[in-house]
């Protein structure tokens, strides 16, 4: 005897970073038990590689995810677990006005966006006269950890990850391609950088796009109204 199949749904999301269209499908039981058990372990790798196959396979294995920023790769899996276990999804968040009231909110996550600074740019210049810059990509789970904020890292992780960000240097005319460069290369060019170049990097992945939702909440002790913001796919497991 043959049992019936079980027939899921298929939907469609643009990718915030390059407007790429994405089918993909809720994740199943045994998808879910796998994300249960990496959150379980409370182990961050576990996590990420959970993330990164059930986004894989709810996407039909049709996006090279490795390659994703990170922005985008959050905003897949919010969209994949909206469509899994519900739209709306409860939280208990900590007013600020006080810093010990909790207070119950609940979320529609199809309205979670990827936001994007308007003074954002991946262009570093360093020397306008010379027109000699380098352009920057956006970091994938790969370069960061799920949920870390690079531009309050040390300098030496910055570097690192800066490192990997790279995608090409420009003089004038001239392309070097952070590929065909050694990393002993572009360690000494990075070193070499003027420290307000240092800082303009900080601003570029402290602007880049994230996955950001802001609410209101109202502390019933204080009466006072609160701006909660979630910041990162970390703050939706809460």
């Amino acid at each position: 005897m043959t049992l019936p199949k079980i027939e899921v749904p298929t939907y469609e999301l643009t990718l915030p970073s390059t407007d790429l269209k994405v089918k993909y499908r809720p994740f199943l039981v045994k998808e879910e038990k796998i994300l249960f058990i990496a959150l379980e372990s409370n182990n961050n790798t576990n996590i990420v590689n959970a993330i990164k196959d059930i986004v894989s396979t709810c996407t039909f294995n049709s996006i090279s995810i490795s390659n994703l920023p990170v922005f985008d790769l959050e905003y897949i899996f919010l969209n994949i677990r909206a469509k899994s276990v519900g739209e709306v999804a409860k939280f208990k968040v900590l007013c600020n006005d006080d810093k010990k009231t909790y207070v119950d909110v609940e979320i529609d996550l199809t309205k979670v966006e990827v936001q994007v600074d308007e003074k954002h740019t991946n262009k570093i210049i360093i020397d306008k006269n010379k027109n000699l810059g380098m352009v920057l990509r956006y970091p994938t789970i790969n370069d960061v950890e799920l949920g870390e904020n690079v531009s309050t890292l040390k300098v030496e992780s910055v570097f690192k990850i800066l490192a990997n960000c790279i995608d090409h240097i420009f003089e004038g005319d001239k392309i070097y391609p952070a590929k065909d460069i050694s990393k002993e290369e572009l360690q000494e060019f990075l070193e070499s950088l003027p420290q307000d170049n240092f800082n303009d990097i900080r601003d570029f992945f402290d602007t880049m796009p994230k996955l950001k939702h802001k609410i209101e909440v109202l502390n019933p002790k204080t009466n006072v109204k609160n701006d909660v913001f979630f910041v990162g796919l970390s703050d939706f497991f809460e």
